[in-house]
């Protein structure tokens, strides 16, 4: 095997590292705003596919295959992002003999619409919760169905997620308003503005187990992780195992994501997401068709390289294991982006100072990032994934916090003030939050214009 790596920034460089202790030789795309970086000088081959805009470069499918063609690879690895979740990148590997490091395309295609991933859902016995039977493409539709399900309600992209298209609505009245502007946004990110009602479950936690499935009849459930902290509905902190999960709820999440797995087919590596509420009940949201930005959580509480074990499926072999996978110790990943959060997370771009982040025992960094190197306008705003593992979580907590307050990042403005204001915060050191935490809790974090609470 000889391995495109489809994808730029912390991503690339885990993957690239996975492929250099298996042996598997490498090569980096990268766009003209990322000839300097570290997946570059890392690989065994780079490629230049373009200029800095995405849909110019790391979003041009011929520029990528051109790309895996000319270097004589047979093995696309996509990471998240980009084309990871696109069914037609991976049909065009295909028919160019490339293999595709994820599922197949018409799983992809399935699940990635919301509407058929809900009816798939259903058919796989997993529990959804209300909403249109649908997609709906007018104001008078989505009102019909909001009134049946009950406000209030979530407009979604029926087309894509990642936060982009969806909108609260708590009455009547502002879903006219809502339903123009995020069919607006999902058809620009997306090219399609068609929506999906489904019922706002407040008070919630989300929920998500990782999976691996070879095809071939083996699946591994790697265990659950909590990620209730988020902004715009875009995680910051994620855990795992989930804290203060009824055992009942944590079993019944498992064996719902093996018997989804089963009856889609599935293969490679993907997340299925759940909402639970305050009584353990819990709702299938989606199921991520790809590694996910959290997937190290996962891998230091179970001893699994999930990149290596994408690599395997894909080479036609079988799981390394099946069954589950039974956490040892507590993981926290802090997602350190460059953004503002006392500017509603405003993304920074710009020139590197001092870029020190913590090590030392139980501390694991995944980045891309250096002294003196640059953050690019042009992309996701995530520039490091600082995590720690320890054997229990009040351990965990503690490394948190040891290792935020050690880091060092100068020249933008970056999330790492939050985070270590987080770790100390009182309801996350509880464990018991919600997917409101940051609105609820935002008078008790400096970084988002409170006052103290320390």
């Amino acid at each position: 095997m000889k391995l495109l790596v489809a994808n730029r920034g912390e991503i690339a460089v885990r993957v690239i590292r996975t492929a250099r202790e298996l042996g598997i030789p490498t090569v980096a795309i990268y766009s003209t705003a990322d000839a300097q970086t570290p997946a570059v000088e890392m690989a065994d081959e780079a490629v230049c596919i373009g200029p800095p805009p995405a849909r110019e470069s790391y979003l041009d499918m011929r520029n990528v295959i051109g790309a895996a063609e000319v270097t004589g690879c047979d093995a696309v690895h996509p990471g998240y992002g980009f084309l990871s979740e696109n069914p037609d990148f991976a049909t065009e590997c295909a028919r160019n003999g490339i293999r595709f490091v994820g599922p197949d395309p018409g799983v992809m295609r399935r699940m990635g619409d919301k509407i058929q991933a809900k009816e798939a859902a259903i058919e796989a016995g997993l529990p959804v919760l209300g909403g249109s039977e649908g997609g709906v493409t007018d104001v008078a539709a989505a009102m019909s169905s909001a009134e049946e399900a009950g406000y209030p309600i979530l407009l979604k992209a029926s087309a894509g997620g990642g936060g982009r298209g969806m909108r609260r609505v708590d009455s009547r009245e502002e879903l006219e308003r809502a339903f123009e502007s995020a069919s607006q946004e999902a058809l620009a990110a997306f090219g399609d503005g068609s929506m999906y009602v489904e019922k706002l479950l407040e008070g919630a936690r989300h929920v998500e187990v990782q999976v691996l499935a070879d095809g071939l009849g083996g699946v591994l459930i790697v265990g659950d992780r909590e990620c209730s902290i988020q902004r715009r509905h875009q995680k910051v902190v994620e855990e795992g195992p989930a804290p203060n999960l009824l055992d009942s709820t944590r079993e019944g999440l498992h064996a719902a994501a093996e018997r989804a797995c089963r009856a889609w087919g599935y293969k490679s590596a993907g997340t299925l997401e759940f909402l639970v509420d305050a009584a353990g009940d819990f709702y299938f949201l989606e199921l991520n068709a790809r590694l996910q930005v959290e997937h190290p959580v996962t891998e230091l509480v179970s001893g699994m390289d999930i990149v290596a074990e994408q690599l395997r499926i894909a080479d036609g072999q079988v799981l390394s294991r099946t069954g589950r996978i039974e956490a040892n110790g507590h993981a926290i990943e802090c997602r350190v982006n460059a953004e503002d959060p006392a500017f509603d997370f405003r993304p920074a771009a710009g020139r590197l100072g001092t870029f020190e982040l913590a090590a030392g025992p139980g501390v694991r960094v995944d980045t891309f990032c250096r002294s003196g190197g640059y953050v690019p306008p042009y992309y996701d705003s995530l520039i490091a994934k600082l995590c720690v593992w320890a054997p229990d979580r009040p351990r965990a907590v503690a490394r948190m916090r040891r290792a935020l307050g050690e880091s060092v990042v100068e020249g933008v403005p970056t999330t790492l003030p939050l985070l270590e204001e987080i770790s100390r915060e009182e309801v996350f050191m509880s464990g018991r939050y919600t997917t409101s935490y940051l609105v609820e809790r935002a008078a008790h974090l400096p970084s988002l214009g409170g006052g103290g609470g320390r």
